[in-house]
């Protein structure tokens, strides 16, 4: 009995220990449960049109220590991520809950998977389920709505809107440049002192230096050199300018013997009183200027009002101008004044010539002598790359290209050895006025429309064509060719000396074939141009980089 009791106790030990366990374990996973994120996603439609968007939504539950990484650009494709919406957060006691949506598109028709996207926590990486994505085309009723072909193009005036920019811009330049010639070189610039001076008659300008030596402070600083000196200065040159005798540079019994020669032979009318008198005045300056004597200054004071009645009683025994001295003085002034005019005309024009001269130079410096040339005189290709340029599709099946001019749609009928092979063929051109600068496009599409293109019996016929225009010496190369968007071409390009149009001189030039197609049609872009025309070869350049097919047939 004894053991039996042992075995019951030892048993019902054993159960609460296993049930202790289980409890454990099952509060230890619903803490973990609780813990651990759970990462779950949405879409708000599987089922869109062409161009419609969907909202993609991934909700993540974590901790509120978790650091989370969503996906970020263009990992949805095929889909293409139209915008990624700001993170939505809401928090429950310990937990966040985060939200973040995305709005996708895509551009055709068909069935696309949108794959799983990673979501990074903590470093842990965990995916959302992938979906499946239908995107429908949009129906387009070919029974009630009719199918028109393409319209000719019509040529329209080229606009001139923006002449007036150009002569706006051409005037405030010659404005400018007007009003810096007018300033520094026509204008009348105001006189100074000395010049209103200079300008005075020899009378009116011995009285007006004669009133300054009076005001000056010579005397009072006991300088009578310069005071004597001055005075003779003025006196000297009056009698230069006025009475026409060489006094500035005679001595003064030279200057007195010669005014005492005038005055005998009637052409100067003074009295022996003022000749003496003047002598003395001349001899007493000489003493101070050469022997330091210093008279009074009265004295000197009274030499200056005698010097001033010297000088008008001269001018006043000067015998009046005849009328033809009169006349001959007027025509002094009038062609004086004619050759100062003629001056300024001349500064005029070396100082515009200049300042172009200096434009050009710099101009030349920094953008080269060539493209300076181009500018001024002008370029026709130059122009063309620089103007307006127009992106159009050609033909069918379609050739999208950027080209400086349109393309003109050429009219012409299929040789009847053509027609067996040629269902349709359309051509558009342009071919510049000055030059060899050529562009053409042509879309065949082929009577059998299971027929592949034979490039190179295109390529043959384009040698011969060249040929048969007078083009010799034509050197060929060929390579693969791939535009923008992945479509896979042939390119043949060379150089070689053709003829131009209306001539009969050749020139080096080159020239591109760029050839596209498939089962029942051909694509083709032909370019030439000259040799030597940087200006072309940018044009051609920058078509080629926009040229676009469409070979959906």
């Amino acid at each position: 009995m004894i053991v039996k009791t042992y075995a019951l106790r030892v048993t019902s030990d054993t159960l609460r220990k296993r049930v202790f366990l289980l409890l454990l374990l099952c509060f230890a996973f619903v803490g973990y449960a609780q813990t651990s994120p759970t990462v779950t996603s949405e879409v708000d439609t599987t089922f869109i049109k062409i161009g419609e968007q969907i909202i993609w939504t991934v909700t993540v539950d974590v901790d509120t220590t978790a650091n989370v990484i969503f996906p970020e650009g263009q990992t949805f494709s095929p889909l293409e991520t139209v915008e990624s919406f700001k993170t939505d957060t809401t928090r429950k006691k310990d937990r966040l809950l985060l939200e973040k949506s995305y709005a996708l598109t895509q551009f055709d028709s068909g069935s696309y998977k949108l794959p799983k996207q990673f979501i990074d926590i903590n470093g842990q990486g965990f995916y959302t389920d992938s979906l499946r994505i239908d995107v429908a085309t949009v129906a387009v009723d070919t029974i009630n709505q009719k199918m028109y072909d393409i319209k000719d193009l019509i040529s329209v005036e080229k606009s001139h809107s923006g002449w007036w920019k150009i002569v706006l811009g051409v005037l405030l330049a010659l404005a400018v440049l007007g009003g810096l010639l007018y300033w520094f070189v026509l204008r009348k610039k105001p006189l100074t002192e000395e010049e209103k001076e200079a300008l005075l008659a020899p009378y009116d300008r011995a009285l007006l230096e004669l009133k300054k030596l009076e005001n000056s402070k010579y005397l009072i600083q006991d300088e009578y050199k310069k005071y004597y000196s001055e005075l003779t200065d003025i006196v000297r040159s009056y009698l230069e300018e006025d009475v026409h005798v060489s006094a500035l540079e005679s001595t003064t019994d030279q200057l007195i013997d010669k005014l005492e020669l005038m005055t005998d032979s009637g052409e100067l009318e003074l009295d022996k009183d003022t000749i003496s008198q003047f002598k003395r005045i001349l001899q007493t300056a000489d003493l101070v200027k050469f022997a330091k004597s210093k008279p009074e200054t009265s004295v000197a004071e009274q030499d200056r009002k005698s010097i001033e009645q010297i000088v008008v009683k001269t001018h006043d025994a000067l015998p009046e101008p005849t009328e033809e001295e009169l006349m001959q003085q007027a025509e002094y002034l009038e062609e004086l004044e004619r050759k100062k005019q003629k001056k300024r005309i001349v500064i005029a024009a070396v100082s515009l010539a200049g300042f172009l001269l200096i434009s050009a130079v710099a101009a030349t410096a920094y953008y080269g002598f060539q493209y300076t040339k181009d500018t001024i005189f002008g370029h026709p290709t130059k122009a063309l790359l620089e103007g307006e340029w127009v992106r159009s599709s050609y033909g069918y099946p379609p050739i999208i290209l950027e080209t400086p001019q349109v393309l003109v749609r050429q009219e012409f009928k299929l040789p009847p050895e053509a027609q067996a092979n040629i269902k349709e063929l359309q051509m558009f051109t342009y071919r510049s006025s000055e030059g060899l600068f050529t562009i053409a496009s042509s879309s065949t599409t082929l009577a059998n429309p299971e027929q592949e293109p034979e490039f190179e019996q295109s390529i043959e016929a384009g040698i011969k064509q060249f040929e048969q225009k007078g083009a010799k010496n034509i050197i060929t190369k060929q390579e693969e060719f791939t535009t923008i968007s992945g479509v896979s071409g042939i390119k043949v390009f060379g150089s070689g000396k053709f003829a131009v149009p209306e001539s009969d001189e050749l020139v080096r030039g080159k020239y591109t074939f760029i050839m596209f197609g498939g089962k029942g049609f051909q694509q083709q872009v032909i370019l030439s141009w000259l040799e030597d025309d940087t200006y072309a070869q940018e044009i051609v350049d920058r078509i080629l980089t926009s040229l676009e097919v469409k070979t959906d047939v």
